[in-house]
């Protein structure tokens, strides 16, 4: 029995979440993590993603994406996925599954939960305490939201 699509409607974010297997790392390092953010760019490139928000943390990631057109969500988080683990195995010299399933989605439906979520994604890495404040944290858009430098993955909100 094939899988339920996902409900993707044109125009309207999405809060994606995706966690690593038992909760493990899916991060390691930094080069991890930029080759992550630039799968994420070219994948959202090729299947027309605006990415308003995102947080990578040790075992997990948040986006806030959407679409033009039902369905490209899930190509490219499946494209961005696929292409990940690949080279994560590969360069991690194992082998097997990284994630612990599909990525969970939340239709962002109004105003008040579109900034709910940006919070929730963006201070993610405080309330984790991995930082004290949130702009310590590399590896989120918060610096482009607040327009601290310019980060070609964020499409401004």
């Amino acid at each position: 029995m094939p899988r339920q699509a996902r409900l993707e409607i044109p125009g309207i974010p999405l809060h994606i979440t995706q966690r690593g297997a038992n909760r493990c790392g899916i991060f390691l390092n930094d080069e991890d993590r930029r080759h992550y953010l630039r799968l994420l760019g070219e994948s959202a490139a090729r299947h027309g993603l605006c990415i308003y928000a995102y947080v990578l943390m040790g075992n997990h990631v948040h986006l806030l994406v959407s679409s033009d057109a039902s369905g490209k969500v899930s190509l490219a988080m499946r494209q961005l996925g696929q292409a990940y683990v690949t080279a994560f195995n590969r360069r991690h010299r194992r082998t097997g599954t990284l994630w612990e399933g599909r990525f969970k989605s939340c239709l962002v439906d109004s105003d008040r939960y579109l900034l709910t979520a940006y919070r929730y994604i963006e201070l993610n890495p405080v309330r984790a305490a991995m930082v004290e404040k949130p702009e310590h944290h590399h590896w989120s858009s918060m610096h482009a939201n607040l327009a601290l430098c310019e980060d070609a993955l964020v499409t401004p909100g």
